[in-house]
C-alpha cells in the first residue's frame, strides 16, 4: 500500500472505476483533492474540482438546519404537531406527530419511496411520471392519502416523505419557497455559491450528468429515473468544496446557535439496535466506545452516489460526489484507512 495519500486515492479511484471528485480538508488546508471519470461522457467532460454533483439524500441536512433555524426564532417547536403547522390534510395520519418525529424518521408515516419494500426507485414513476414532479406540493399524492405504516415513536424507519412534509413545513412557516429559503438561509450563510437546486431540463454549466451502467458495459443518464427538481429530501447538487464550507458553517456556528447546533447534532435515535449508529438531526452519527467519532451525510439515487463526513476528533472533513450509481461508500471507506489511523 503507498503512503501517499493521493497516490492511493487515485489507486483506488481507478480499482472501482469511479467517477466524481473527492476532498480531504483538516481545519487549516486541504490534504487532498482529486477528480476521475467524466462529468459528460458524450462530449468527454472530465470531472474537476468545480464540477456539480447531485446528492440525493445527502441535503437532507439542509431541510433539518432549515427547521432547526425556524425553531432557534421561535416559530415553530420540535415538539410542534404536524397538524398545528401545516394546513394539508393527511386523513390517515395519527394526531401527535411532531417535527421531531418527522427529523429522526420515527413518525411512522407510509412513505413515497419504502426502501424496505422497494427495489427501484424508477417503479414510482409508472404511474407518477417524473416531469410532473417540479414542486413539494408535486409529491403530495404519492403518500398523502395512505395508512400509517408504523406507529408514532415506534421505531427508526428512514423516510422520504417526512423530510417532504418538513420542506412544506418550511414554505408555509417562511412563506418563502423552499429552494429560495435553503439558498438564502444555507447555501449564502455556508458561502456555497455554487450550490442549487437546479431542474435537470435547465441544469446551469458544469453541472454533472449522473450515470446508470449496465452489467454489459452500455449506460444510460438518469434524466428519466429522478424528479425533475429535488425537494428537500433530496436532489440539490453541490461542489465539493461548497460541502466542505458547509461542515465549516456547520461546526462553527454560523448557521445556528451553539445550542440549536447541538440539538442538530445530537445521536437521537439508534437507528439499529446491534451498531453504534445513530441520526440526529438530518444527520446520522457514529460513535466509538460511547464517544461520537463520526458525523455523516449520504445519498444514493440512480446514477447518483454522495458521501460526506465530519471526524470531530481530528477535525477533519471529508466529501465524496459521484456521478454514478455507486462508487462514492468505496471510497470513503478507503480514505478513511489513510487518515483515521
Amino acid at each position: 500500500m503507498k503512503t501517499n495519500i493521493k497516490d492511493y486515492i487515485t489507486d483506488v479511484m481507478i480499482e472501482n472505476k469511479f467517477s466524481g471528485t473527492v476532498i480531504v480538508q483538516d481545519d487549516k488546508k486541504t490534504l487532498e483533492e482529486k477528480s476521475y471519470g467524466y462529468a459528460n461522457r458524450s462530449e468527454q467532460i472530465i470531472n474537476s474540482f468545480d464540477t456539480r454533483f447531485g446528492i440525493a439524500s445527502g441535503c437532507k441536512i439542509f431541510t433539518a438546519i432549515g427547521v432547526c433555524q425556524l425553531v432557534e426564532d421561535g416559530l415553530l417547536s420540535f415538539d410542534t404537531k404536524l397538524k398545528d403547522c401545516l394546513n394539508i390534510s393527511f386523513p390517515y395520519f395519527e394526531k401527535d406527530i411532531t417535527i421531531h418525529h418527522l427529523l429522526t424518521h420515527t413518525a411512522g408515516i407510509p412513505d413515497y419511496f419504502d426502501e424496505e419494500v422497494m427495489d427501484h426507485f424508477e417503479e414510482l414513476w409508472i404511474k407518477n411520471p417524473m416531469y410532473h414532479i417540479r414542486t413539494l406540493e408535486d409529491f403530495l399524492p404519492l403518500f398523502q392519502n395512505q395508512p400509517m405504516k408504523l406507529k408514532v415513536g415506534e421505531r427508526f424507519h428512514y423516510n422520504n416523505a417526512g423530510y417532504i412534509i418538513l420542506g412544506l413545513i418550511i414554505e408555509q412557516t417562511s412563506q418563502v419557497k423552499f429552494a429560495d429559503y435553503i439558498t438564502k438561509n444555507v447555501f449564502k450563510k455556508s458561502g456555497m455559491t455554487d450550490s442549487g437546486y437546479f431542474e435537470f431540463d435547465a441544469l446551469p454549466s458544469k453541472t454533472a450528468f449522473g450515470y446508470i451502467d449496465f452489467p454489459d458495459g452500455t449506460w444510460k443518464t438518469n434524466i428519466y429515473s429522478l424528479p425533475v427538481k429535488g425537494g428537500s429530501d433530496g436532489g440539490a447538487y453541490v461542489t465539493v468544496n461548497d460541502m466542505a464550507k458547509l461542515w465549516d458553517a456547520l461546526i462553527n456556528h454560523q448557521l445556528l446557535s451553539e445550542e440549536y447546533t447541538r440539538q442538530l447534532l445530537n445521536p437521537h435515535i439508534n437507528t439499529n439496535d446491534d451498531y453504534d449508529q445513530f441520526y440526529g438531526y438530518g444527520v446520522w452519527i457514529n460513535k466509538n466506545d460511547g464517544e461520537i467519532s463520526k458525523y455523516h451525510i449520504m445519498g444514493y439515487d440512480p446514477g447518483v452516489s454522495f458521501h460526506s463526513a465530519f471526524y470531530p476528533k481530528s477535525s477533519i472533513k471529508t466529501v465524496v460526489c459521484s456521478n454514478q450509481s455507486e462508487g462514492a461508500y468505496d471510497i470513503l471507506k478507503a480514505i478513511e484507512v489513510k487518515i483515521l489511523k
